[in-house]
């Protein structure tokens, strides 16, 4: 295989199994998120915040259900066409630009990742897909107008 043409749907291509939905540290939410899945699920973006999330250090953070999963996995995610901007970076995270073997390991929990790249391809198309999600990450950042008046 030519590595310098592998892409990331090369190596990643989402199973929807909900296995990153599952036991998860938390879904940080940017406006943007909340806007767009308040309005797909047909609800205000203060009342999403209010019934489908948890605040933790001021940002809203997708609740999880009795089961230990996100709220909007049911079978599979509700909201895959509108889901946050840091459920569409999995698993193009940091963890596997700093050790690219993280990839591997990752492997062992998502039937999604496909495995047997040499570590710099898998370093150049994580960070290649982080740029295209920077953006998000800084407007994640601020705090969400949405939570005015609202208590950590």
């Amino acid at each position: 295989m030519i590595h310098s043409s592998t892409t990331s749907d090369d190596i990643f291509e989402c199973t929807q199994c909900g296995e990153c939905c599952t036991g998860f540290g938390g879904t940080y939410m940017t406006e943007e998120d909340v806007d767009r899945i308040a309005d797909f699920i047909g609800m205000s973006p203060e009342r999403f915040v209010e019934t489908r999330c948890q605040i933790v250090d001021g940002m809203p953070v997708i609740a999880a259900g009795e089961d230990g999963r996100c709220v909007f996995f049911k079978d599979n995610c509700t909201i895959h066409e509108v889901k946050p901007r840091m459920c569409r970076a999995w698993p193009f995270i940091d963890a596997v630009v700093r050790v690219p073997s993280n990839w591997d390991l990752m492997a062992n929990a998502c039937p999604g990742i496909r495995t047997g790249f040499p570590h710099d391809v898998i370093r150049r198309i994580v960070g290649q897909e982080q740029s295209k999600l920077n953006e998000a990450r800084h407007e994640a950042g601020s705090i969400s107008p949405h939570l005015r008046g609202q208590k950590a």
